[in-house]
């Protein structure tokens, strides 16, 4: 029988924050903004959650149920380093990994007792490797299916180690809340408990798939046989390409100065690129994103003609949206984004004569290169140096919030 680990590192954020300050151990602590910030919280420290804080929770709120505790912008680049040292110690256990976030990974160890002995043990190994090289602690859950194991890995935390027995997830299940199945959100949930009465995990796996069928569309038939610790996903690390890329940032304050809102778009936009050509990739729709000072968020897209992955097809289509979203609802803003979706694969057709586009997608790449050696802001287009006069800079770029991954 299969035997998959799910490994999640406990409050990651905030965990790395500590090992660069070792004086936040033991206190209560917020990772996304300071205090009066706009934003929401990042990741949110054991301590704070007895308050009611949450990852999603706005900041202002946040600090009203916590005002004691300490308010951090955070470092995004560290979690990034510090994430990819945890992959590589998780692969020196198993070649079939499986990343799904900057903190969690699914580990393939069918088989492996004859290297570790007890897979309990080869857990208790990975634990002890990752809190001495790294200073963060994992959370590992065991079981027969990738489901089972996620929510293994959640259910003791933080520092937990749960091994459900082969045979065992559905029984493990059981008793749970519905809520505690990966997907199931406050509206599904809210379906299966006024609908079909299902509040635990057994009472969903009872239900017929028809029955859940009708009521969540295929969705119903996937929620049904994981109910029934039935997940035959394989681990692969394999990752899928982006189906979409986006970044977006809320300001300090509303901005109705439209060469701030440009340059921001703008810089944005570059970083939409770099991944996107990171990825080698090309766009077919620029989607850009516009939020109120009211609250009230507008999106707008368009489909390019030909897909592209320079920086300046982009912003000019994205530029196009977010003037034009002005035009329509004046006003002014608390957060601009910007995305490319409907990605396709970077292919390119040898031609006669290199073309105007030919030689953005080549500038684009030139200057990736610089800024990858000597840091983002090393090459700027005049539209982002207006920046410099709202936001510190650091070898990453411009320090935006953190709160929106925006870097």
């Amino acid at each position: 029988m299969r035997r998959i680990f799910h490994i999640d590192l406990d409050a990651f954020f905030v965990a790395v924050e500590r090992v660069l300050d070792p004086s936040l151990e033991g206190r209560p602590v917020v990772v996304g903004g300071r205090p009066g910030s706009r934003g929401v919280v990042a990741c949110a420290s054991y301590e704070t959650r007895a308050h009611g804080l949450r990852a999603g929770t706005p900041l202002a709120k946040a600090y009203r149920l916590c005002p004691h505790a300490v308010y951090l912008e955070g470092h995004f680049h560290h979690y990034q380093r510090v994430s990819e040292a945890f992959m590589a110690i998780l692969g020196r256990y198993s070649p079939f990994l499986e990343p799904v976030g900057i903190d969690e990974a699914y580990l393939e160890m069918t088989g492996f007792e004859s290297l570790y002995g007890t897979l309990r043990s080869a857990a208790l190994r990975i634990k002890g490797d990752v809190h001495k090289e790294l200073g963060v602690v994992a959370s590992i859950g065991i079981a027969s299916s990738k489901v089972a194991a996620k929510v293994a890995s959640d259910y003791d935390k933080p520092d937990g180690l749960v091994e459900i027995p082969p045979g065992g997830d559905a029984a493990f299940l059981a008793p749970l809340p519905v809520d505690e199945l990966p997907g199931v959100g406050p509206r599904t949930a809210q379906v299966l408990l006024q609908r079909l009465g299902a509040t635990t995990v057994g009472e969903l796996a009872r239900l017929s798939p028809p029955v859940l069928r009708r009521h969540l569309g295929a969705w119903g038939d996937l929620l049904h046989l994981w109910a029934n610790g039935q997940d035959s996903s394989p681990v692969t690390n394999v990752s899928a390409p982006p189906k979409s890329i986006s970044r977006e940032t809320t300001f300090p304050q509303d901005v109705a100065d439209q060469g701030v809102l440009l340059a921001t778009l703008r810089y944005l936009t570059e970083r939409v690129g770099a991944e996107l050509r990171r990825e080698d990739r090309k766009a077919r729709c620029v989607v850009a994103k516009v939020r109120y000072g009211d609250f009230r968020t507008v999106t707008h897209q368009h489909s390019l003609r030909t897909p592209a992955s320079h920086d300046q097809a982009i912003f000019d289509t994205g530029a196009l949206l977010l003037l034009r979203t002005l035009r329509e609802r004046p006003g002014k803003v608390r957060l601009i984004g910007i995305g490319v979706a409907d990605l396709v694969e970077d292919t390119h057709q040898l031609a006669l004569l290199e073309t105007p586009i030919d030689r953005l997608e080549r500038l684009s790449r030139a200057m990736d290169a610089v800024r990858q050696k000597y840091g983002f802001t090393s090459l700027q287009t005049g539209r982002t140096l207006p920046l410099r006069r709202l936001y510190p800079v650091d070898e990453h770029g411009y320090v935006l919030k953190t709160s929106c991954l925006s870097r």
